[in-house]
């Protein structure tokens, strides 16, 4: 015999909604401040070789929420190899979120746009992708012209 889908009232999905911004605006402030607390050390490199890589990271966009878990994992990782790569808060309704859903094809976070020289573009979702992808192209003896 096959069950009936569990349908939610949008009473129940208030609630659910309600719990889980009350959860975030408790426990943001408090992640936030573990970020700041724990920031590693960045890599200290040559000016000349420090100056490829700002160019470098000119093509690299960051979309992330301020307390996402696995966007501070991308972030911290940003630090430990001293990127100045932009970041941009989709968290909000708007412009910012709708370039990353109509880009990327989602409203998901952490997301990376690498563009090529050509000026093609590529998303990147995943924080264990994007730091890989970070630490392969940026990494201490890895860097290209």
């Amino acid at each position: 015999m096959k069950t009936a889908p569990v349908r939610l009232t949008s009473r129940m999905k208030f609630l659910i909604r309600s719990f889980f911004k009350t959860l975030r605006i408790i426990l943001g402030p408090v992640m936030l401040f573990k970020e700041r607390v724990t920031r590693p050390v960045g890599l200290i490199r040559p000016q000349t070789e420090q100056g490829l890589i700002d160019q470098q990271c000119d093509s690299l966009v960051l979309y992330h929420y301020k307390t996402c878990p696995f966007c501070m994992k991308v972030r911290q990782e940003m630090r430990r190899l001293t990127l100045p790569i932009q970041r941009i808060d989709a968290q909000p309704e708007g412009s910012d979120r709708e370039a990353l859903r109509q880009g990327g094809g989602l409203a998901k976070v952490p997301c990376l746009r690498i563009t090529d020289a050509a000026g093609g573009t590529q998303w990147l979702y995943d924080s264990d992708k994007i730091v890989a992808y970070l630490r392969g192209r940026f990494s201490a003896g890895s860097i290209a012209a």
